[in-house]
């Protein structure tokens, strides 16, 4: 037997004849671990990097088990979070089923036309879709889960980011007792934990990779860039480098499109991607980036599950990841089925390397420092330009300088009886008005009603709030931290001239576990 070749499997003719079409000859680690275990009947954890060959690792074998049926039984279902990835597995599904016939792949999500899923879905036997259609079908009754063999769920952490816990538990409790399910994830946070107690049956945990290979195969560098040249430090790295496809990673729908518009004025042929857009349109994009037509895609996060980047030379965080799992998402669009990549992450503020440090720490992750040479001599951005021109500016009641400030919510109740508190972390630190917020109805669970003007100094920021809400901000917000940076609110009269240099707010030591390192 050749051991590592797909012919070594027992698959039957007609998939192994698809296996041949899609020019596999020998198996991942990760599908030579999983593919035995699934035929077998065995639920399997599946932990694997990004472009590591998963999504062959399940399809491949739920299609061998897969029968056809006359009238369409649903005997497969796949959860994925994100329709571009939905419709990705669908392709995959189907490259392997080519020559089985009457087995029929539907894929069902969200931006698409529920008559044509709902007549695909009478002659369905394998079904992939994101929760929220889902759960949908089943209440329409045009979904039948009774005769499901094996649920598979993949980028089971990225879900669970996405807030479909609670949907994911109704689907499966909707699907047969008895049944075999299968749990694709990069990290392992606990309530996937909790999800595999629940809901498999002694699952093997196979580490396709321990993790690593991902990083193993991509160069992980950071650069350092003043704040108001970042965009152009961009331009300046692709030129330096001589990158010709890359994956530019933004936090925000708003900043992808400035971003875009940034590049392509710089001659770059750039295309955005994000959920803002038709489905329609974020199809078209997609499959112009996969065929090469477009070579610099910027997208968020989300937008870019499910994005079949062969061939992707460099990732670019533009912006620093809000979650370490995205930081190992995105760096795995790179460096996939055995080939080289690079990743670069621009930092450009005092919070951003906090993060950074927050993410070597977790990853495991060794960044090396890029000197990105003659950013001294780039020109300010436009993209700074444009975004402090949509912000909100009132001169600060005592020094008359310029402070960003939030508009008072329509519903908060202006009284004169009202005080200020100050937090102290502000422009210095990349702090925004929501950032304050938002800190404050997650810890002290105030509703945004209750939140008055905020005005962000320097290095302090005050927040106007009823004297009783003051009072349990304060004493709620003991161990609060905005933005990663632990953080004491207190009493404040008025605010201080942030340009005042005997002003004694300071930053606390930053991010969680105090400032350990100086800057690189």
């Amino acid at each position: 037997m050749n051991e590592g070749l797909f012919s070594s499997l027992e698959l039957s003719p007609e998939v192994l004849k698809a296996i041949e079409d899609v020019g596999y000859e020998s198996m991942t680690p990760i599908q030579e671990k999983i593919i035995p275990l699934v035929l077998e009947g065995r639920d399997v954890i599946g932990q694997s990097s990004t472009g590591t060959g998963k999504t062959a690792a399940f399809a491949i074998p739920s299609v061998e088990k897969t029968e056809p049926t006359e009238e369409g039984m649903v005997q497969t279902l796949v959860l994925a979070p994100t329709r571009e990835l939905a419709i990705q597995i669908t392709d995959e599904m189907r490259k392997f089923a080519k020559y089985k016939e009457g087995v029929k792949t539907v894929p069902v999500y969200g931006g698409q036309t529920i008559m044509i899923q709902i007549r695909a879905l009478k002659k369905a036997e394998i079904v992939v879709g994101t929760p929220g259609r889902i759960i949908d079908h089943i209440h329409r009754g045009t979904l039948k889960l009774d005769n499901v063999k094996t649920v598979i769920l993949d980028e089971a952490d990225e879900m669970l980011d996405m807030g479909f816990y609670d949907d994911i538990k109704y689907i499966l409790r909707c699907c047969p007792e008895k049944r075999q399910t299968l749990l694709f994830s990069a990290t392992m946070p606990s309530q996937i934990l909790r999800l595999t107690e629940r809901f498999q049956h002694s699952p093997e945990h196979v580490k396709g990779d321990d993790g690593q290979t991902a990083f193993e195969l991509i160069a992980q560098y950071y650069c350092e860039v003043p704040q108001h040249k970042k965009a152009n430090s961009v331009v300046l790295l692709m030129e330096k480098l001589n990158i010709k496809r890359a994956l530019i990673f933004c936090n925000t729908k708003h900043m992808v499109d400035v971003l875009t518009d940034h590049l392509v004025e710089k001659g770059l042929a750039a295309v955005a991607l994000h959920g803002d857009m038709k489905q329609s349109f974020r199809s078209h994009v997609m499959k112009a980036f996969k065929e090469g037509e477009v070579n610099i895609l910027i997208a968020t996060d989300v937008a870019a599950r499910g994005i079949d980047a062969t061939g992707v030379e460099a990732i670019i965080n533009y912006d620093i990841p809000q979650d370490v799992e995205y930081y190992v998402h995105r760096i795995g669009r790179t460096g996939r089925a055995g080939n080289l990549g690079a990743s670069y992450t621009i930092i450009a503020n005092r919070g951003e390397f906090f993060n950074l440090c927050d993410i070597e720490d977790k990853t495991g992750a060794h960044m090396l420092p890029f000197e990105l040479e003659g950013t001294e001599a780039l020109p300010d951005d436009k993209v700074r330009a444009l975004n402090n021109a949509k912000a909100s500016y009132r001169k600060s009641p005592v020094s008359g300088s310029k402070s960003k400030s939030s508009s008072r919510p329509s519903k908060y109740k202006d009284d004169p009886n009202n005080v200020l508190i100050s937090v102290d972390v502000g422009l210095e630190h990349d702090i925004r008005p929501s950032h304050i917020s938002g800190a404050i109805m997650k810890y002290a669970k105030l509703k945004k009603q209750d939140i008055g003007r905020i005005t962000i100094g320097d290095k302090e920021s005050y927040i106007e709030l009823s004297p009783e809400n003051a009072r349990h901000v304060m004493k709620s917000m003991q161990d609060a931290t905005v933005n990663d940076f632990v953080v004491v609110f207190k009493a404040a009269e008025e605010p201080k001239n942030p340009k005042d240099p005997s002003s004694s707010s300071r930053p606390r030591g930053g991010r969680r576990g105090g400032y350990r390192r100086g800057r690189r």
